[in-house]
């Protein structure tokens, strides 16, 4: 497990709720129909194949994104609303919620991603919900990640915990999905290049660049990212002709 989600695992406070995720994170495999699947690396998954995190490392940075903000909406329903929540349940199904994505991508030899072959048969929200269940999750937690892509999933947010879940996970992936397409477009608007593999780090420095220092400052990123492609941080972001272009 990386240091990011221990950290994360750790803040979970029913000791055995966080034995079960922790023994979920490492130890699950997909088996089906006596046949084995090989899934990604945590730390090789994308949060995305195309419209947000599409990175190396994009999962873990999903989600520990996802879960500051989570954290940050437990606090307002107390602290404004004074409301009740269950703060376990919020972070283990935050931290489960994606975790399926390491098996249903594929990382190719050009560096994007591509649908496994479970991928192209299953959801990553199918096999998770399924794992959960065998593996005796509490129901709220369960609930919460069945209900994490709102009402475009099987079943709409019925709790507190599962309506922070969703929330904050669709909150983190149009913040990355928007500052990505809003790069690619700077770098086709002042560059004129398309397709530059991008993390989310650099799609920020590029918007920054081009807020403080116009066009020029954009070249000079343009310049930064160029030089760093030998790093595997730095995949191919999986941009399409279809993306929505953000002016910024």
């Amino acid at each position: 497990m990386s240091h990011e989600l221990k950290r994360l695992v750790n803040k979970i406070s029913d000791e055995a709720l966080r034995k079960q995720v922790v023994d979920l994170i490492e130890g699950f495999t997909v088996e089906i129909g006596g046949v084995v699947f090989e899934g990604l690396s945590l730390e090789a998954t994308p949060g995305g194949m195309r419209r947000h995190h599409a990175y190396w490392e994009g999962l873990i940075q999903h989600t520990m994104a996802s879960a500051t903000i989570a954290s940050a909406l437990c606090d307002v329903i107390k602290e404004i609303y004074r409301g009740e929540v269950d703060r376990d349940v919020v972070l283990t199904a935050v931290i489960t919620h994606d975790l399926m994505k390491s098996y249903v991508y594929r990382l190719t030899e050009k560096g994007d991603y591509r649908m496994s072959r479970l991928g192209e048969r299953m959801d990553h929200l199918t096999l998770i919900v399924s794992e959960l269940i065998r593996r005796n999750f509490p129901l709220e937690v369960i609930h919460a990640v069945a209900a994490h892509h709102g009402r475009n999933g099987p079943i709409s947010p019925r709790t507190i915990e599962a309506l922070v879940c969703f929330v904050s996970d669709d909150a983190d992936a149009k913040l990355n999905g928007e500052v990505l397409n809003a790069a690619r477009f700077l770098l086709s608007d002042c560059a004129g290049v398309r397709g530059v593999p991008l993390t989310a780090e650099q799609a920020f420095a590029v918007v920054r660049a081009k807020q403080t220092r116009g066009c020029e400052g954009v070249k000079k990123e343009l310049e930064k990212i160029n030089a760093g492609k030998s790093s595997p941080n730095t995949s191919f972001s999986g941009a399409t002709s279809q993306d929505t272009l953000l002016n910024p």
